[in-house]
Formats: C-alpha cells, sequence, structure tokens
C-alpha cells in the first residue's frame, strides 16, 4: 500500500462510515456490506409523511448531541498531513458530519451533504442544527426523558415504546418543511455536486477507498468512472467492497491505524 500511494502525486480519496467508526458513530453495514441496523428514512417518507418526520426529529433531538460531539480520529488527521504534501488531489466523503474539516482538511466534497445545517424545502432558508436542537429540547422536554441508542447519522432509537403524535415537528419560519441539509436515501445528489466530484477524478491519477464498501451507488460510480479512466484503484476497509474485483492493492486494517502509519512512511 505505502508503494502504491508513493506513486500518486493527485489522490483522489473516497471515505465512507468506517472511517468515522472509531470516532463513536456508528455504521449501517457490517464488513460484508450487509445491513445491520433498519434502513435509514426515505425521501420521499420525509416529505410526504407528517408522521415519519416527527419520528425523525424526535430521535434525532436525541442523537444529535454525541453526534455533534464526535471529534476527529487519526485516519482524518493521517489525510490532513497528506494533503498538506501536495499528494491529494480531493477528498470525497459520503459521511455526513464534517469531521474531515474538522480535522483540518481543505480539500472536500461532502457528497451527501453535513448534518450540520437544516434547509427549508419551500424558501430554501439555512439555519445551523445546533439552533434547531435548541428548539426541539424546548417544545419537547418530556421526551429527554427515557432510554435510547446511539445510532448512526446523529440518530437515536427510542428502547421503550413511543407513539411520536404529540411531538412537535419543527417548521420554517414561512410553514415550510424543515429538513436537514443532507441526501437522504431515495433521493439524489445535486448535479452540480456531481460534476463537481468528476472534475476532480479527471485531475487525479489514482484513487484510494478508505472506510467504504461502496455499496451506494452515489461513491460507487466515481470507483467505475476511474476504471474506464484506467486509474489504479486501492482501498482500506475492513470488509469487503462493492469494487473488490477491480482492486489493484487492498489493506483489510481499521483504517485509523493504517492511515497513520502509511502518512508516517510518506510525510517524512
Amino acid at each position: 500500500m505505502s508503494a502504491f500511494l508513493a506513486g500518486s502525486e493527485r489522490l483522489f480519496v473516497i471515505t465512507g462510515a468506517g472511517i468515522s467508526a472509531p470516532s463513536g458513530i456508528g455504521t449501517y453495514r457490517n464488513h460484508d456490506g450487509e445491513w445491520q441496523r433498519s434502513a435509514p428514512i426515505q425521501h420521499q417518507d420525509f416529505v410526504g409523511r407528517t408522521a415519519s418526520r416527527r419520528r425523525y426529529w424526535a430521535r434525532s433531538m436525541r442523537g444529535w448531541p454525541s453526534f455533534r460531539d464526535a471529534r476527529p480520529n487519526p485516519a482524518h488527521e493521517a489525510l490532513v498531513r497528506l494533503e498538506r504534501t501536495g499528494r491529494i488531489q480531493t477528498v470525497v466523503t459520503q459521511n455526513v458530519d464534517g469531521l474531515h474539516q474538522l480535522a483540518g482538511q481543505q480539500k472536500v466534497i461532502e457528497l451527501h451533504g453535513n448534518l450540520g445545517e437544516v434547509v427549508c424545502l419551500e424558501c430554501s432558508t439555512r439555519q445551523p442544527r445546533d439552533a434547531l436542537q435548541v428548539w426541539l429540547e424546548t417544545h419537547n422536554a418530556d421526551w429527554l426523558a427515557g432510554r435510547t441508542r446511539a445510532q448512526p447519522d446523529g440518530d437515536a432509537e427510542f428502547l421503550d415504546v413511543r407513539h411520536f403524535d404529540d411531538f412537535l415537528e419543527p417548521a420554517c419560519q414561512c410553514g415550510g418543511v424543515l429538513k436537514p441539509d443532507v441526501v437522504f436515501y431515495g433521493d439524489s445528489v445535486p448535479r452540480a455536486r456531481v460534476e463537481a466530484v468528476r472534475a476532480e477524478l479527471s485531475r487525479s491519477d489514482a484513487v484510494l477507498v478508505v472506510g467504504s464498501s461502496l455499496m451506494v451507488f452515489s461513491s460507487f460510480r466515481f470507483a467505475k468512472e476511474a476504471r474506464v479512466l484506467g486509474l489504479p484503484l486501492a482501498a482500506i476497509n475492513q470488509g469487503r467492497t462493492r469494487a473488490d474485483d477491480w482492486l489493484d492493492c487492498k489493506w483489510p486494517a481499521d483504517s485509523a491505524c493504517a492511515l497513520p502509519a502509511l502518512a508516517g512512511e510518506l510525510c517524512r
């Protein structure tokens, strides 16, 4: 793997949930790329059903604090070191946690958005997720009690049976539906963002996948396009990836251990 990275001067990095797992943020899939938790909310379900939005915001209210307080781990920091040596063209992340930027990464494209912002689907007004948390806790204080279990992406599962009919859903001042500024399942990555990623890929000389099974097409397509472009492809991932048959090199290791070791060799 060190030889692979040493041969690249414009590395295109794709990161997934596995890079943030050591920071305490859970993953949806196991090492075989199969679901190990209930599937996340679907875009049309959130937009079209009040009951689904109430359930989402109730769980999010309980899960947001620990998600917000997560901090970058050595894998994030190693990518920053590699960027500062000029080896990284860009980091394209499937994650919505903002940990790359918090670590100091400058060249980042958040493929699925960032959970730290909320947008109105009617008037496009934005607000910080922290500000909305204050509103949620003020108007739904009774929901701060009870047992929960942390889930990925700032979610929390209630361990006691609850009905969400009395949970007060937040709304924009214009009356529009508020939604986290992320791409839910069933929705599409904005076209402009996809084109920005493709532009970065075209200027790269190799692709490294870190902590992703690539089971989601929104990221897998860039591995496919890299193959068409004839770019070398490698992965640091503890489980299988959808692109395993195309990989020139794979290290089945925890990224928080593997990436610092590699950065240490390359950044002497």
